[in-house]
């Protein structure tokens, strides 16, 4: 482990031994060893040799609305993008619409955004609180669609070389990905259509409705597991009698039971526990064993 390289960075924000636990939507966690933000591609090839001299895995973050951290100092440098990251391009293209988003974009900002211009067939990403990187490697989806429905391709930055993938490269399935840990998503081209622009709207508040009437706020990272074929965790969940589960400071929500909610001032490795004492009294009253879909670092016994 060698953080001299990026010690010795000038125009790129460098921050030692930082706080990630509180960047992440659950809000408890540790630390890493180095959180890298970058604003442009001009500071990435500059970070390109300090990565590899460090020797240490990358991690990209997004939104941190997907990911827990466990408690403790992890040898980890994360990677957050910003500025010239977080930007969106419309483009009339014959019949489609070409849309360019930036990794860093929020998918709700890019939903309604999308929507107000009378550009449709993303509506659904408004009820997402992930960025637009995330959603690509993990196939975001929800209200029927997901990332993978009008992906064209993206642009990925891996160990130095930034290449152009169709998505077809990307094997996108049911929240997965064939980008591997340490892969940054640069931006991404969408294929979309034009419609009604009070329409699609319409539909964002929908769905913004659907979701507050039906999901929990409060510090918590949205479905924690994928729904198994033909069924839906959280009803899997609720059969069992989990809704309502406590372990220390955290709560599976009484709103919805795919969702667990972490206390203010609480810790990662309660949300964790839950997380397991769900997955086994769903496995052992059901026979099913749920996969998570929130992303765990520093977790070495759930791998």
């Amino acid at each position: 482990m060698n953080l001299t390289a990026l010690r010795d960075l000038n125009d790129v924000q460098v921050d030692l031994d930082a706080p990630l636990g509180a960047r992440t939507t659950y809000r408890v966690g540790g630390r890493v060893r180095a959180l890298v933000t970058l604003r442009d591609s001009r500071q990435l090839d500059e970070v390109a040799e300090a990565f590899a001299t460090c020797e240490m895995p990358l991690l990209a973050v997004g939104q941190g609305s997907n990911l827990l951290i466990n408690e403790g100092l992890h040898d980890l440098v994360a990677v957050v993008l910003e500025g010239s990251f977080a930007t969106l391009d419309v483009r009339d293209d014959g019949d489609a619409v070409a849309v360019r988003v930036g990794a860093a974009m929020a998918l709700p900002v890019v939903a309604r955004r999308l929507a107000g211009e009378g550009v449709v067939g993303f509506e659904w990403a408004v009820g997402v609180p992930g960025s637009f990187g995330g959603a690509v490697a993990m196939n975001a989806g929800g209200h029927g669609s997901d990332v993978a429905a009008s992906l064209v391709s993206v642009r990925r930055w891996r160990e130095g070389s930034v290449a152009t993938l169709l998505t077809r490269e990307l094997a996108l399935g049911y929240r997965t990905s064939a980008l591997r840990d340490g892969d940054l998503v640069l931006e991404g081209e969408l294929r979309l259509a034009r419609g009604d622009a009070d329409a699609a709207s319409a539909r964002v508040r929908e769905i913004v409705q659907w979701r507050r009437a039906h999901q929990p706020g409060g510090a918590n990272a949205g479905s924690v597991f994928r729904n198994p074929a033909h069924d839906a965790a959280a009803r899997l969940i609720e059969s069992v009698g989990a809704k309502g589960m406590r372990f220390g400071s955290a709560v599976v929500s009484e709103k919805h039971a795919n969702f667990i909610q972490a206390d203010q001032g609480g810790r990662a490795h309660d949300v964790f526990t839950l997380m397991m004492m769900v997955r086994t009294k769903v496995r052992d009253e059901t026979g099913i064993t749920l996969e998570l879909e929130n992303r765990l670092v520093g977790f070495e016994e759930y791998a």
